[in-house]
Order: C-alpha cells, then sequence, then structure tokens
C-alpha cells in the first residue's frame, strides 16, 4: 500500500488528480484536517514567549503538544482511508457480507476524522484568548481548514452507509 504521508505535496496532488481510486476525497478531508492542525502548531509556536506566567506558557504547550498529536493522527488517517476504501473497490464483486465490512471500515475512518476535528477545533479558543494577535488570521484559516475536512469527512460517512 502506497504511504501518501510520505509523499511530496506535488507527488501527492498528482497522484490525486490522477483516474485512480486513491487517494481520493477521504484522504483530501484528512490532509486537510492536517494542514489545520499544523497551523494551530504554528500559531502555539509563535505563542510561547519567555516573558509569560508559566501558567500561560503551560496553557499554550498543552495546546501545542495536543495539536501535533491530531496533526500526526490526521496523517495517519490520509493513509487509512485510501486503505480502506481500497478494499470497498475489491469487494465490488464480492459477497453482499464482505462488501458490508468494507464499507463498515471504509465509514468508520471518516466518523474518526470528524472526531478528531473537534478536539482540533476545542484547542483554538486558548490561542484567540492567550496567543500571538498577529496570528489570528491563521487561527481562522486553520478552523476553516478543520471544517472543510469535517464536512467532507461527513459526505464520506454518508456514502458508505
Amino acid at each position: 500500500m502506497t504511504n501518501y504521508q510520505n509523499y511530496t505535496l506535488i507527488k501527492y496532488l498528482n497522484a490525486l488528480s490522477l483516474r485512480s481510486p486513491v487517494p481520493g476525497g477521504g484522504s483530501a478531508a484528512a490532509l486537510a484536517a492536517a494542514l489545520g492542525a499544523a497551523l494551530i502548531s504554528m500559531v502555539a509556536n509563535y505563542s510561547i514567549n519567555p516573558n509569560q506566567s508559566q501558567i500561560l506558557r503551560k496553557k499554550i504547550m498543552t495546546v501545542l503538544r495536543q495539536s501535533e498529536i491530531l496533526r500526526k493522527k490526521f496523517l495517519e488517517l490520509v493513509d487509512l482511508d485510501a486503505q480502506a476504501y481500497l478494499q470497498v473497490v475489491k469487494t465490488r464483486h464480492a459477497t453482499a457480507k464482505e462488501k458490508k465490512a468494507a464499507l463498515k471500515e471504509a465509514k468508520r475512518i471518516p466518523q474518526e476524522v470528524c472526531r478528531s476535528v473537534y478536539k482540533a477545533i476545542q484547542l483554538t479558543p486558548a490561542l484567540v484568548r492567550y496567543g500571538n494577535k498577529n496570528l489570528f488570521s491563521d487561527i481562522e484559516i486553520a478552523v476553516e481548514l478543520l471544517l472543510a475536512a469535517f464536512k467532507s469527512a461527513q459526505v464520506n460517512v454518508k456514502i458508505n452507509q
């Protein structure tokens, strides 16, 4: 199985544009979420200041740690979604039971994207309140990318019923 999370951006986008079942929309949704999480990490990194209180620094460091965990998880989901969809493709001529199992897994991955997006968005209020004020637009863009990933993943949850 191809490991898309290790592709360059150019190679991934080229693969996404091909007439091939993977990567597809689910993988792209997970990548959009990873971009949103990465922006949260960037803002958190810029918001760590040696002159701030230890309590505030700890809050921002917590956001940073959690956003990095989520960013890595989203990248894993890029590949897991592609793997799950390939199983759906392989079961097109299989038994109903095999098809149902493949669709269940193909549904589970975008559900996980949605759950993780929710966690990522919950990190942003702390950055709005305590983060670097010059980076509010980056927080807003992170939220927009995460919302797009959430909505896109929901499409795949519905289609894989």
